[in-house]
């Protein structure tokens, strides 16, 4: 599969750059991080919030879990929630399933991004497929997100 064309449009529009990484297929955040030999904290994984508002994206490190709280407060929204898998299907239309881009603002989604990700000197983001990750250097990343909110809206993974 290629890189949806909302998610490339958006990029090009953003002036960022990317390298495409290909890896194993994989149905989970940790076994692409494992499987593409990355480690989890660079890679972006989005959540995908709703209210009676409409959608929200969430997007942490792979390692770690949305604080929904956290994004309802900064966002003065009061009932966020997860959203329905089918739902966000019909959303990301031109995404395989649970491959969403993290990469929120291409679909018109208001997104927030956690202030983890920002330390990072790469970042990976799902391309859109199972089978492919886009590599960004700290600052396309940034120059990526500049529309976005951004703050600490992660907390560790409860095992």
């Amino acid at each position: 599969m290629t890189v949806p064309t909302r998610l490339s449009s958006y990029i090009d529009r953003c002036g960022a750059s990317y390298e495409l990484c290909a890896h194993e297929p994989s149905r989970t955040s940790a076994e692409t991080a494992h499987r593409a030999h990355v480690l989890p904290h660079q890679l972006a994984k989005p959540v995908i919030l709703e209210d009676e508002l409409g959608f929200v994206m969430a997007v942490v490190p792979a390692d770690k879990s949305v604080a929904v709280e956290e994004v309802a407060y900064m966002l003065g929204r009061k009932d966020l929630r997860l959203s329905h898998e089918d739902r966000i299907a019909r959303v990301f239309d031109d995404c395989e399933r649970g491959a969403v881009p993290p990469v929120g603002m291409a679909w018109g989604l208001e997104t927030v991004v956690d202030a983890e990700l920002e330390s990072n000197d790469v970042v990976y983001l799902e391309g859109g497929d199972h089978e492919l990750l886009l590599r960004m250097p700290h600052d396309e990343f940034h120059r990526l997100m500049h529309d976005a909110h951004h703050g600490h809206i992660c907390t560790a993974v409860m095992h």
